[in-house]
């Protein structure tokens, strides 16, 4: 059984995964509501708070799965990207809990590990896939030949789609998460009711400040009444443009890459509106509780990472970004 944490953001998580691909047991407490007042992740809060939690997470999850640290025959855990305060509480207690038990320790690539979201469960994605990941910090578009290892083909010039989503939240006064928010709005509004710019960049790569500078400057010159009225229009129509840019970059990249099928994976994934424009393309999505940050796939990914070998990962460190 490979026992997984993942703390790179501010979700505290902890899965069972079977060397089988089987979950065992998926455990994430969000700290959503804590950062709420913020209006967005604080680091050093979420470090914290992921202090207090982890413990409490992986006895549960051990307990969902029907097993005890006997069972464990190696520890995974989310290396980078992310918050670098965040990542070293999950690393840490990786390390602890491997080096306890003299089991090997498996770090985890975060991206790779939303890829691997496709590997779980009796049905698993087969590649070659060309893999959309869209979430809050990330949007790439990835060429999958294997399951440990994967391309980019593209990926955005400025701010990720989730992080847009985040963006045009606050400037329509919803609350925090931002992209779930405008999702439910959207759902009452006219997507037709405004033309935001779809940005057209060379190649396979987004572009998503443009959007967002068109949705700051309509709200900007609406009245306090008018701009109430129609601020469900606002966030449809602000929707679409986004979801529109994702589809359009993502079937392209399936298409030029020759693969046979198109995967979506991310936060983002969890959005009403790409999962509609999507249907019956055949893409494969990712199931919705596996869409936003968790344990489970980061044990995925472990499947198809080497090991590092008792006691040689007590020196390995975490990373903030790709770079």
């Amino acid at each position: 059984m490979i026992l997984a944490l993942e703390t790179s953001c501010d979700e505290t998580a902890a899965a069972c995964l079977a060397v089988d691909g089987r979950l065992l047991s998926s455990v994430v407490a969000s700290q959503a509501g804590l950062h709420a007042r913020y209006g967005g992740v604080v680091p050093e809060v979420a470090s914290r708070r992921h202090l207090e939690l982890v413990v409490p997470v992986v006895r549960e999850a051990l307990e969902r799965a029907g097993a005890g640290l006997d069972a464990v025959e190696t520890v995974a855990v989310t290396q980078g990207p992310g918050l670098i305060g965040a990542l070293l509480v999950g690393l840490s207690a990786a390390k602890a809990l491997a080096w306890s038990r003299r089991l090997p320790l498996v770090p985890v690539d975060h991206l790779h590990g939303h890829v691997a979201s496709l590997f779980i469960g009796p049905e698993p994605a087969e590649p070659p896939l060309v893999c959309l990941l869209a979430s809050g910090g990330h949007t790439m578009l990835l060429d999958v030949p294997e399951p440990s290892s994967y391309r980019v083909l593209g990926t955005t010039l400025d701010d990720a789609a989730g992080e847009a989503f985040d963006k045009g939240a606050r400037l329509l006064g919803l609350g925090y998460p931002g992209g779930p928010a405008l999702d439910r709005l959207a759902q009452r509004g006219d997507p037709d009711a405004y033309r935001f710019p779809v940005a057209r960049v060379p190649g396979l790569d987004f572009s998503f400040s443009g959007v967002k500078t068109a949705l700051m400057y309509a709200v900007r010159d609406l009245p306090a009444g008018e701009l109430e009225r129609r601020r469900a229009d606002l966030a449809a129509s602000y929707q679409r443009a986004i979801v529109r840019a994702l589809v359009e970059r993502a079937l392209a990249a399936a298409g030029g890459a020759g693969a046979a099928r198109l995967a979506v994976v991310g936060g983002v994934a969890a959005n009403s509106e790409l999962r509609a424009r999507l249907a019956g393309t055949g893409a494969i999505l990712t199931p919705l509780e596996l869409c936003t940050d968790n344990a489970a796939m980061i044990a995925s990914a472990a499947r198809y990472t080497r090991g590092i070998p008792y006691p040689d990962y007590l020196g390995i460190d975490a990373y903030a970004s790709l770079s």
